[in-house]
């Protein structure tokens, strides 16, 4: 049975994944108004500069499911990511309507977003990695830090926890995560490259104000230099 009406798929979802902003007002970040405690440049999200590096996902993942689907559309190793990855981009789709709205579901289905699309990580296949796996391992490694960003805002602004307590803990977890994902990947030096440059935005947006969040991002971005200069070394030495 052939495998291409799954291929069709994906390259449509992450089609309609990159054009969900042109049909949902700018989003940088949750809005402070949007909780019961106003979070007001709260410390554990990144610097608005750093959600420039949805251009590049968008345009890689349309990029690497259209090369999939022209010239892998059959191959069995692109087709066990597939279905996850389809499901993560169609819950992308819908995700910055749900944000600008309701941050609670948001962060829900961030997480949901991450989950899937770290299982797409994992069964990308070892072969066409520019096309498959880095495109993806860049869009996990975003959402990795993006869903620790998502729960810290929301349990401060829900005030469960204080702000600064919040960016401390989920900017740790974020850590934790992705070291984890690299360091058990062993491959994909994308995934850790992208949460480096949401951590380095972590630092950038608590310059002037909170030293100890901005200590802890710093740490936590050289920290994921070793695995992920691991896992370069490793491609390298199978290319």
């Amino acid at each position: 049975m052939s495998s291409r009406p799954l291929a069709v798929l994906t390259l449509l979802l992450a089609v309609t994944f990159a054009v969900s902003p042109a049909v949902v007002a700018d989003f940088n970040g949750f809005r402070a108004e949007q909780f019961p405690v106003p979070q007001e440049n709260p410390p554990v999200q990144p610097a608005g500069y750093a959600f420039a590096i949805w251009g590049v996902i968008y345009l890689w993942l349309i990029l690497g499911m259209g090369f999939g689907l022209l010239r892998r559309a059959d191959d069995p190793h692109w087709q066990a990511m597939r279905p996850p990855l389809c499901l993560s981009l169609a819950i992308g789709t819908i995700w910055l309507a749900v944000a600008v709205r309701r941050p609670v579901w948001a962060a829900i289905l961030i997480w949901a977003m991450l989950i899937s699309a770290l299982f797409a990580l994992y069964r990308a296949p070892r072969q066409d990695r520019f096309w498959a796996a880095y495109p993806i391992g860049l869009y996990a490694g975003w959402l990795s830090a993006a869903s620790c960003v998502a729960l810290g805002l929301v349990t401060a602004g829900y005030g469960y926890l204080d702000a600064q307590v919040a960016a401390l803990i989920f900017v740790f977890v974020a850590l934790v995560l992705a070291s984890g994902v690299q360091s058990t990947l062993r491959r994909t030096p994308t995934y850790a490259l992208a949460a480096i440059w949401a951590l380095i935005a972590v630092v950038v947006q608590n310059l002037s104000g909170n030293q100890m969040v901005a200590a802890l991002a710093g740490g936590g971005a050289a920290a994921l230099l070793l695995p992920a200069f691991k896992a370069f070394r490793a491609e390298s030495s199978v290319s």
